[in-house]
């Protein structure tokens, strides 16, 4: 009688990714999210090309807190998807694909984009 294998509980905490594997899971995160910003967007949009009081209003939206946070993690999300987009493109040149440069450029990725955000974000 085969014996049978009882579930392995995995602890995700315990894991250790390499900064690769996190930089893959923020990107995918970050798609993610940006879908989901969409119909605020949209609704951003239409409300600011409505008319003045509209435009007035989507702007005082934008300098709110909850909108000055959104706002920066949009700009983060765009800037990491482009960031890590242009890092898997150059993956599929067969450019960084040895070990040493792949975590440079992940580490690249993860720390360019959240600095660029909060560049772009106290520029606005």
């Amino acid at each position: 009688m085969p014996s049978q294998q009882k579930p392995v509980f995995l602890n995700l905490l315990q894991i250790r990714l390499p900064i690769a594997g996190i930089m893959s899971i923020i990107h995918r995160a970050s798609g993610m999210l940006m879908v989901l910003l969409i119909p605020i967007s949209v609704y951003m949009l239409d409300l600011s090309l409505a008319d003045e009081q509209g435009f007035a209003a989507a702007g005082s939206l934008l300098h709110s807190t909850p909108g000055s946070f959104i706002l920066f993690l949009l700009l983060w999300m765009l800037l990491h998807h482009l960031y890590s987009g242009v890092r898997y493109l150059l993956i599929d040149v067969e450019i960084g694909v040895e070990r040493p440069a792949y975590r440079y450029t992940a580490w690249a990725v993860t720390l360019l984009a959240p600095l660029s955000a909060l560049l772009l974000w106290g520029m606005l």
